[in-house]
C-alpha cells in the first residue's frame, strides 16, 4: 500500500450515528417520529460500530447523534438532500443557523484533526462508518458489507482490496462487496476530504453494514462486530 512507509494515523467518523433533534427543531418534526426512527432518520448499528473500531485501531473518534433529517453530515453544501423534506423549505436564515451550529464545526473538527496528524508526519486512514437498509425501494440490496472508495485513488483501491479479502477469509458467510450499495466517489464527506489532502497522506474509506444484521441484535451482532474489527485491524 503506498502508505506504509509512515506511521498510520486513524480516524474513525460516524456522520448518521442517532436521530436526535435539538429542542428548538422539535416543532418541525411533529408527525415524523417514524421517519425519525426509520433508516432515513439515522443509520442504526453504525455508532456502535465506530466506537467498537475506534477503540481497536487506538483511533481518534468523532460521532454526531444529531438526525440526518435536520441536516445530513455525509452532502456537501448545495446538495439538493443535505435538507430533508422536513428542513429544506425552512426559513433561509434557520437553515443558515443549522448549518453553523451543526454542520460546520462537526465537519471542521474532523478536517481540522486530518491536517494535524499530516503535519505531525503521519498519514491518515479515515473509516466513516454507516449501514443501509437491506430493502430499498423495493429491491433487496445484495451484500452484507460495503466497502466504498475512490478507485482513481490507489491506496484506497489497495486497502479496499486487501480489507475486502481479509473480511471473507474472517466472514465467509457473508457477501463483501467494494463500491457497493453506494458509489465512493459520489458527494459525500470523504469525497470533499479526498480534494483537500494528497492521495498519498489521506485515505478516505465507507465502511457500510446491512442493518438487517443490526436488527438481528444480540449475540450474533457483537460477533459480527468483534470479527468485522478484526479483519479491518489488519494492514497490508
Amino acid at each position: 500500500m503506498a502508505m506504509r512507509n509512515r506511521m498510520t494515523q486513524f480516524i474513525i467518523t460516524c456522520e448518521h450515528g442517532g436521530h436526535r433533534i435539538p429542542h428548538q427543531y422539535q416543532s418541525y418534526f411533529y408527525g415524523f417520529e417514524l421517519l425519525l426512527q426509520s433508516h432515513r432518520g439515522y443509520d442504526r448499528g453504525a455508532l456502535t460500530m465506530a466506537k467498537e473500531l475506534a477503540t481497536r485501531l487506538n483511533a481518534l473518534l468523532f460521532v454526531a447523534v444529531t438526525s440526518r433529517l435536520l441536516i445530513d453530515l455525509n452532502r456537501s453544501i448545495g446538495h439538493p438532500h443535505l435538507f430533508s423534506e422536513v428542513t429544506t423549505s425552512l426559513p433561509l436564515n434557520i437553515r443558515q443557523a443549522i448549518v453553523a451550529h451543526y454542520y460546520e464545526p462537526y465537519r471542521k473538527r474532523v478536517e481540522r484533526a486530518i491536517i494535524e496528524a499530516i503535519d505531525c508526519g503521519d498519514n491518515v486512514i479515515h473509516v466513516a462508518s454507516h449501514s443501509f437498509t437491506a430493502v430499498f425501494k423495493g429491491q433487496e440490496r445484495l451484500a452484507d458489507v460495503g466497502l466504498l472508495y475512490d478507485p482513481s485513488r490507489l491506496g484506497e483501491h489497495q486497502l479496499c482490496c486487501y480489507w475486502q479479502s481479509k473480511l471473507k477469509e474472517c466472514l465467509p458467510e457473508l457477501t463483501i462487496r467494494r463500491n457497493y450499495p453506494y458509489l465512493g466517489k459520489a458527494d459525500g464527506f470523504t469525497s470533499y476530504l479526498r480534494r483537500q489532502f494528497p492521495a498519498d497522506r489521506y485515505l478516505g474509506i465507507e465502511l457500510e453494514i446491512n442493518q438487517k444484521h443490526v436488527v438481528r441484535g444480540g449475540k450474533y451482532w457483537q460477533q459480527l462486530r468483534q470479527r468485522l474489527i478484526n479483519a479491518m485491524g489488519m494492514l497490508p
